[in-house]
């Protein structure tokens, strides 16, 4: 019963999150008037087909592995187009329109996270506040002075020129430890320092800082909070506390939310490059579908929160300036808006086969790492 659960609940996640950005980029092109041949949710054979009034083709196949969108494009060796399509063609398009086109479905993920989020938070959803445990002995914070009970209720990012005790550099109050373990991986990521308002439990203010020089280094097998000693207390029953927003402060908060995760996101990534992110940490559809189980299991909101950071996970992904990739289209328009002249289409394909090797090496290692972490004994 609970591998059906699971199975269903990475169904339904993966079909919400396909769709929204495929959507995106039909919503963009019927904007700019490019005609869609075919809006497709799966592979292989069709399971249900429907022509719509626009003379799209609506399919859902049998492999609910993806999706696409087929638009009218001249450079298709296959489409024919007619005279009086031609106005529709995305080929004929400018340069704007068919990056917008292009960059539209990831930015469909970006969206449906904030509408995600934003839903958690008019709502209502339990917050642990932001008091600290004892630090280990060796931590920064045991260092800073840091105790059991210290709640935090203000950070700040440091600049090398900025002084944290000026008014104007004002703190962010921080709301709970979701809120303050967000702001603690920004810094950290990023390696840049940042200042704590500490209030401690006989109610008086301090200001602790962690200089960019002092932060662990974001390794493989490295637990960074652990160095830092910053944990919630969880012990005696913590004080939860419900965070509910009115719509328009909602939407402002999850747009905080989406671009720090963004951020943080952004440089694990890089991190793969640069090899202070492990490559075990990429995760394939065993990890998806683990993740989606469990999280619907425990509510609904930890379910739609799950789908907001999985889209936005998306949505940086199809970024990435790989051919094959919405990325890698945008960096041929790049291309064309610096030199005024297309990329040759023998090199395309060429980089095209040369992505398309690289993609099936990551799709293998994420399985490989999936099997690792459910299937070997």
């Amino acid at each position: 019963m609970q591998a059906l659960s699971t199975l269903l609940a990475f169904l339904v996640a993966l079909g919400i999150l396909v769709s929204f950005h495929e959507f995106g980029h039909y919503f963009a092109a019927r904007c700019c008037g490019v005609k869609v041949l075919r809006f497709a949710l799966g592979f292989g054979k069709p399971l249900f087909i429907f022509h719509d009034r626009h003379q799209t083709e609506w399919v859902i196949a049998l492999l609910p592995l993806g999706g696409y969108v087929k638009l009218l494009n001249g450079r298709d060796a296959e489409q024919t187009i007619s005279i009086a399509d031609q106005a529709s063609d995305f080929e004929r398009k400018p340069l704007w329109q068919r990056s917008l086109i292009v960059a539209a479905g990831p930015l469909a993920n970006f969206v449906l996270a904030l509408l995600l989020l934003s839903v958690i938070y008019v709502s209502g959803v339990p917050q642990l506040p932001a008091q600290l445990q004892t630090p280990p002995a060796v931590s920064l914070a045991a260092k800073a002075g840091l105790s059991a009970g210290d709640r935090v209720i203000g950070w700040r990012s440091l600049g090398n020129e900025e002084n944290v005790d000026d008014p104007a550099n004002a703190f962010t109050s921080v709301v709970s430890w979701n809120a303050l373990r967000w702001y603690l991986l920004d810094s950290i990521t990023a390696h840049t320092g940042f200042a704590l308002q500490i209030e401690n439990a006989r109610g008086g203010k301090s200001t602790v800082r962690f200089l960019s020089e002092q932060l662990p280094e974001v390794k493989p097998k490295t637990d960074v909070f652990r160095e830092l000693g910053l944990f919630p207390l969880v012990a005696n029953s913590p004080q939860w506390f419900e965070l509910q927003l009115a719509p328009l402060p909602a939407m402002a908060y999850a747009a905080e939310r989406v671009w720090l995760i963004t951020k943080v996101s952004s440089r694990m990534m890089l991190g793969l490059v640069t090899g202070s992110t492990s490559l075990a940490q990429i995760g394939g559809p065993l990890s998806i579908a683990d993740m989606a189980g469990k999280s619907a299991q425990v509510g609904w909101q930890p379910y739609l929160a799950f789908l907001a950071l999985l889209s936005i996970s998306i949505g940086l992904l199809n970024l990435i300036p790989i051919p094959m990739l919405d990325g890698g289209q945008l960096l041929y328009d790049a291309w064309e808006l610096l030199s005024g002249r297309r990329l040759p289409e023998a090199l395309q394909a060429v980089l095209q086969k040369s992505s398309f090797i690289l993609l099936t090496f990551l799709m293998l290692l994420a399985l490989f790492n999936d099997f690792q972490r459910y299937l070997s004994p």
